[in-house]
């Protein structure tokens, strides 16, 4: 039996059956959106927008023009795609889909898509030229390395001249100058980039301060950021240098006078590294900025060429090809220590530095200063590939002239040295800082501040790089020294009358002596007849010093110095 809606009484809906639309009213029409009728307007509309993006976008981000940038490209990309944009917005597109936008784009802004094409091209071309699988020779190259001999060209270091603190210390010893200021530590911090230089002869560090907050750089930019700290490293002094005219020229500026908006706007097309904080030989601060360029392909090969000098308090700036003797900061350290890498994996060919790994060398994991000259020079270790816990050599390099040196000396690792050094010392808990590379009686010696959990340094360390189980501590550089050469030579590698480095000797009567106890130790503080100078000597070293008297005849050894007070070495009764 058939059933329908009109059989049983149902509802009937007019047009259900014959499959008529319902009843509903059809959508409006999309307004056509209105164009800019005349080309030449529509034009310059887009390039005006484009323009003016590209300007904020300068402003903030500051990339430079240069075709080796690759921000310049990310740069020149979105300009191009904001030109598209508003290229679409001022011609009122009115298609449908993906396929209809594209022709239309295609259209309205053909010559942006082929520039930003042209662009991309380049840069994939550029990479691949300048790729290190074709060209690891030219990398190997960038560093050139000559093979020196340790003892007879790094002199044995005075004590004047060997940093004491590492960057740690340094940066303690800085905030706690400035706690000390009740004028300035509520306005302004030290900033933490500490950068090793020599200055006047000394190894210091230097670092300028930084507003304490944007409210505080509001109040306080008139007038600059008014001193610079100095640290003495190795008499671990530090100084407030107040200025007369303020710094206006650093990275803590928001506006025009930060330091790398101020470079982009003077040097638009230059490249640079990180700059750093130096002072010339009358105290002027100076930026320090180095000029990167790229020497391999289009983005490889990075080197330095020169440097821009911005003077700190005025903002003036200068373009040096080669830079005044007292810029010791140049050459950045993890460029040299990267471009050797370089020169270690691939002078024998990249497909070596993977496969047979013949005379595969890398440098070892951290990098330290040393004062040699009136210059800075990097120190770093060099090892084999395999992963063992020695080193073959190591390398020096001048920051400001790139000049480099490989000095072969097969022995421990920087870290194998530290953990010897924390083990003669475990029971005071005593860490070891990265070493420095000293010539201690002709042999390569690691030479090393320990410090207790509050940063102070408390002894010293030496250990020697061939037979890192000879390691010598004392509470004085000196007194190290003394320790390490006696232990030298019970094992045969000094001849038992070598010398203490960088010391002088001063003969007398003695007019007055004093005592104190410093670190629990009495030190006594010797003055000769005719001589405003004291000359501590510590009781532990020189048991001698006990039974001195006034108007007993002396010879003692010392550190020479422009102090009042000298650190005696050793000390004979005539």
């Amino acid at each position: 039996m058939g059933f329908s809606g009109s059989d049983a009484g149902g509802f009937h809906w007019e047009g259900f059956e014959s499959g008529a639309p319902s009843q509903q009213h059809p959508p409006k029409p999309k307004k056509p959106r209105k164009a800019i009728k005349s080309p030449v307007a529509r034009v310059a509309v887009n390039l005006l927008v484009t323009l003016l993006v590209g300007f904020i976008y300068f402003y903030f981000e500051l990339p430079a023009l240069n075709l080796q940038a690759p921000d310049f490209y990310v740069f020149a990309l979105l300009m191009c795609g904001v030109y598209c944009l508003s290229a679409v917005i001022t011609s009122g597109f009115q298609g449908e889909g993906a396929s209809h936008y594209f022709k239309f784009v295609k259209k309205q802004c053909k010559i942006p898509m082929i520039l930003a094409l042209v662009l991309v091209a380049l840069a994939l071309v550029g990479s691949l030229v300048g790729s290190v699988i074709f060209r690891a020779k030219s990398y190997s190259e960038l560093l050139p390395v000559e093979v020196g001999d340790f003892a007879a060209e790094v002199d044995e270091i005075s004590y004047d001249q060997i940093p004491m603190l590492d960057k740690n210390s340094a940066e303690r010893l800085g905030d706690r100058k400035l706690g000390e200021l009740s004028d300035m530590v509520s306005q302004f911090e030290v900033v933490d980039d500490y950068t090793q230089i020599n200055y006047k002869g000394r190894p210091v560090r230097v670092a300028t301060l930084m507003y304490a907050d944007l409210i505080k750089w509001f109040t306080n930019r008139g007038d600059g950021l008014p001193a610079y700290i100095l640290i003495d490293m190795v008499t671990q002094s530090v100084e407030l240098v107040r200025l007369q005219e303020g710094i206006k020229y650093t990275n803590a500026e928001h506006l025009g006078r930060n330091l790398y908006r101020h470079l982009r706007f003077h040097f638009p097309t230059y490249m640079f590294s990180t700059p750093v904080m130096e002072v010339n030989e009358e105290g002027t601060p100076y930026w320090i900025c180095p000029r990167i360029v790229k020497t391999i392909g289009l983005f490889g090969g990075v080197d330095v060429q020169g440097a821009v000098l911005v003077n700190a308090i005025t903002g003036q700036c200068e373009y040096c090809e080669e830079v005044p003797s007292w810029v010791d900061n140049l050459y950045p350290a993890g460029l040299i220590v990267q471009q050797y890498d370089y020169y270690g994996m691939y002078h024998n060919g990249f497909f070596n530095s993977i496969f047979g790994q013949r005379d595969v060398t890398v440098t070892t994991d951290d990098y330290n200063y040393l004062a040699l000259g009136d210059d800075v020079w990097v120190y770093t270790g060099v090892t084999s590939t395999g992963g063992d816990q020695s080193n073959i050599g190591f390398l020096l390099t001048n920051q400001r002239t790139k000049e480099s040196k490989f000095y072969s000396c097969a022995g421990a690792t920087e870290q194998s040295a530290m953990a010897s050094a924390n083990g003669e010392l475990q029971n005071l808990r005593y860490q070891a800082t990265f070493p420095l590379l000293l010539n201690v009686g002709g042999q390569p010696t690691y030479f090393m501040a320990m410090k207790d959990a509050a940063e102070l340094v408390k002894k010293y360390a030496m250990v020697n790089v061939q037979q890192y189980q000879i390691v010598a501590t004392g509470d004085t550089v000196a007194q190290c020294e003394q320790n390490y050469l006696a232990m030298l030579s019970q094992n045969g590698l000094v001849d038992g009358d070598a010398g203490l480095s960088g010391t002088e000797t001063a003969e007398g009567t003695i007019a007055e002596i004093r005592s104190a106890v410093l670190d629990g130790n009495t030190v006594y503080f010797i003055r000769l007849t005719g001589s405003d100078i004291f000359y501590s000597v510590s009781a532990v070293d020189q048991t001698m010093a006990v039974i001195l008297n006034v108007g007993d005849q002396v010879t003692i050894t010392y550190h020479p110095g422009e102090e009042s007070i000298l650190g005696g070495v050793e000390i004979e009764k005539r």
